[in-house]
Formats: structure tokens, sequence, C-alpha cells
């Protein structure tokens, strides 16, 4: 699919004699190098806790970063200048298949897995997510996007999702997005998404928005996606009747 050798890290939760031979739901995390530890700990003592169920991560790493989470071609970055580390950017779409017919497919052969699927990304990897969710919302059952660089190409991904969500099928869908004290263009970037997914939101779709003041772009998935677990899990009961 992308006809690259692609590497992943996977973390599979300790389980308790009574969960042996459950089938688990997978939480497919992007930039893998920075974040799979973190959530892989947090799962762990969620989970030991009961307050989670044990989950599967599985982390993928970065090779060409800015090609596989962005949308479309664009060569000004942040700052509104162009910049040549962006010219292979818009290979979104071909990153997105290689997960959905190469790397679901593996995860789903080699391990135990249930149907629950959660992506999860921050920044580029944030607004994959939220792109994935509004082109291929049947792709997973929960999507977390922390600080997602909405300003990317023109505000494409925000111009997507004015067109798209009204009509978005996002039943029984759960969605995480939040945002750090970052530059401003982060916050009134997610503000407008913001208002956007309660305008159009369904009554079956469970969002939550979530503002860092006192973290910054980079310390802001430490508690971000603490909380994110805590809300795609918030009315799971943990079963006793074993």
């Amino acid at each position: 699919m992308l006809n690259q050798d692609r590497q992943i890290y996977i973390n599979v939760p300790k389980l308790d004699s009574a969960d042996v031979n459950k089938a688990l739901p997978v939480l497919y995390l992007l930039d893998g190098e920075n974040h799979f530890h973190i959530l892989s700990a947090y799962i762990e003592y969620l989970r030991h806790w009961k307050i989670i169920p044990p989950i599967i991560v599985v982390g993928i790493l970065s090779v060409d970063r800015v090609k596989d989470l962005t949308p479309i071609n664009s060569l000004i970055n942040f700052d509104g200048k162009v910049d040549s580390t962006y010219k292979t950017s818009g290979g979104n779409e071909q990153f997105l298949n290689f997960i959905q017919q190469e790397l679901m497919p593996y995860m789903e052969a080699n391990y135990k897995t249930s149907p629950f699927k959660i992506f999860a990304g921050h920044s580029f990897g944030g607004l994959t997510a939220i792109n994935c969710m509004l082109t291929r919302p049947d792709m997973f059952n929960a999507y977390i996007a922390i600080s997602p660089s909405l300003y990317f190409g023109n505000k494409y991904v925000l111009r997507l999702a004015e067109q798209k969500l009204p009509k978005l099928p996002m039943k029984d869908k759960k969605f995480f997005y939040s945002v750090g004290n970052e530059d401003v263009t982060f916050r009134d970037d997610l503000l407008k998404f913001d208002k956007l997914v309660n305008q159009n939101s369904l009554k079956t779709f469970k969002h939550e928005y979530k503002y860092y003041p006192s973290e910054d772009h980079m310390t802001e998935p430490i508690p971000a996606y603490y909380d994110a677990l805590r809300f795609v899990y918030k009315n799971w009961k943990f079963d006793t009747t074993k």
C-alpha cells in the first residue's frame, strides 16, 4: 500500500485470569514514537483499577510525518511561510488505506480483537483523526484529536467539516478534542470547529471539547490522552458476571 516497511509498537495489556479469553478493543495511535508509552501506562493503570477495559495499543511510527498526516499538498506552514519540508504533504488518503487495508487486518488476524476501535493523534495526528472521521466515519468507533493542526492547507479540514458534519453518520460514535494554551490560531480554529460540532450534533453523538490553559502544545497530550480515555469509557462498567 505504502511501498515501504513500517514499524509499529504493540502493547497487549496484562489480563486478569477472567479476561484471558476476552476480545479486546484496539487503540490505533499516531506518532507512536512519542505517545505509545504514555497511553500504554494509562491503560495499564486504569485497567488495573477497573475504570476502563483492557485495550491493545498500536503505535504507528512516523516515516514521513508530513506526508502521512496531511490531507492535501500545501507548502504553507503554521507561520504562513513557504516551507520546503512540506513538499511531500498530501499522503493522508494513502496512509488511511494502509491502516484500514493492511494494519487492521493484521491486528485482527494475530490478536483477539473486538470490533471497537479508537483512533488517536496529536497535532498533525489530530488533523488526521478529524479528517478520517469526516471522510471515513465508520472506520473507528471513537476519535481523539489533541491540538489538531486545523490551520493546515488554508484550513482545509475546517472547511471540509462545514460540508460534511451536517450529514455525517455519527450515531453512537465518540469524539474527544482538545487544545492547550498555544498560539491563538490553534484555539480559534478549534472553537470554530467545536461550534460546527455542536450545531450539527446528533443526539446520539457523544463529544467533548477540553481546553488546557496551563499546558502548551507539547505538554498537553499528557493530561489530554488521560481525559480522552476517561471520556470514551465514561459509562463503562466492570462486568462482574464472569
